[in-house]
């Protein structure tokens, strides 16, 4: 799964990395929990930065703040649920990050691992997004998607969210087919990507602060595993 992410890289960098312009301002976030905003860029409007809640409702939901707010859609069955199958047909979305976060081990004991690309460089994972309105009240919100973890995250988590490669984007957010789409949702295989053990104070989503990114333990930054160990 998917259950935190950061975007801490400077409004003009991430403007010029995706060509597109903020419609607010961009605020350095360490520690992005479901129920906060999530920078996106919607594909009927490439050109520009929005803001989604993290925790999606589709539009035909009667209630936005009593609805069941799953923040991850599963590639596996993302065209068949049907809470999220119309939002796959005509609703994508990139949701920038330049990190997300996971935790090894059993309950009461996890150890939190930051997963992001050398030199913590921007990155976009695959969403959904939908508009709900009701009574004069509009909200946006969005779920990102997760697959199987690939070969560096498999000994943390069994899954991991969909990392597009760079050249792919587009095709995600404007794709030529449902099928084409889907082909898209596989784990990430760049060897850019590293993991690497932190502090549990990201363990509170109040904590939002520089010091979270920080590798504790001493090991190598590339598979994050050093002297915790991995299944």
């Amino acid at each position: 799964m998917c259950g935190r992410t950061s975007l801490f890289t400077p409004q003009p960098d991430v403007e010029s990395r995706f060509g597109a312009t903020a419609e607010s301002p961009i605020r350095p976030r360490y520690n992005i929990a479901p129920e906060d905003e999530l920078v996106t860029i919607h594909g009927d409007a490439t050109n520009t930065l929005t803001t989604d809640e993290w925790g999606f409702v589709p539009h035909w939901m009667d209630d936005f703040e009593g609805s069941y707010r799953p923040i991850n859609a599963r590639a596996e069955t993302i065209d068949e649920k049907p809470m999220f199958r119309g939002a796959f047909g005509e609703k994508h979305c990139l949701v920038v990050a330049d990190g997300f976060y996971e935790w090894q081990g059993e309950r009461g004991g996890k150890q939190p691992y930051r997963v992001a690309l050398e030199d913590d460089a921007l990155f976009a994972m695959a969403g959904i997004w939908d508009r709900w309105e009701r009574n004069g009240e509009t909200r946006t919100s969005v779920a990102i998607i997760t697959t199987d973890a690939n070969e560096l995250l498999e000994p943390i988590h069994d899954r991991m969210p969909v990392v597009l490669e760079r050249d792919r984007e587009s095709d995600w957010v404007n794709p030529e087919s449902a099928g084409a789409a889907k082909a898209l949702l596989d784990p990430y295989e760049g060897e850019d990507l590293r993991a690497y053990p932190i502090s549990t104070t990201v363990n509170d989503p109040s904590n939002d602060v520089p010091e979270l990114i920080e590798e504790i333990g001493g090991g190598s930054g590339q598979t994050g595993l050093g002297d915790f160990g991995g299944d």
